[in-house]
């Protein structure tokens, strides 16, 4: 699945007020990659906590104009069941519509960009 993204992605040709230059999202996403690989290999954290990386890391890359949530959950719910455990919930709601679940995500993902990951862990089993 990882190499899926890495090799046949439509990545986004332009800057946005979010992620990171658009010239430099291929090789963020392979390293991402990467990364990740060597996570599950070595197990670096656990499982649980290695996907809830993934995910973050590749909404803050945003290599996608749209649909980079989506796309980061549905990678990283196919991380886990590749490695027999469950799917997460990610608060058992829709979270493309406005909602209080969506707040509690993007919350979460603040968080995260402050280093601090349990918040997101703890969403994306709730």
């Amino acid at each position: 699945m990882l190499h899926l993204v890495c090799e046949t992605a439509k990545f986004r040709t332009t800057d946005t007020n979010i992620g990171i230059e658009w010239v430099k999202i291929p090789q963020e996403i392979k390293l991402l990659c990467e990364d990740v690989t060597f996570q599950l290999r070595n197990n670096s954290f656990p499982l649980d906590e290695t996907a809830v990386r993934f995910s973050h890391r590749f909404v803050c890359i945003h290599p996608f104009p749209n649909g980079n949530g989506r796309c980061s959950r549905l990678i990283t719910d196919s991380i886990l069941v590749k490695s027999g455990r469950s799917r997460f919930t990610w608060g058992c709601e829709n979270l493309v519509n406005a909602s209080d679940t969506r707040t509690k995500y993007i919350q979460a993902l603040k968080a995260a960009d402050n280093f601090d990951i349990k918040p997101l862990l703890d969403f994306a089993r709730s």
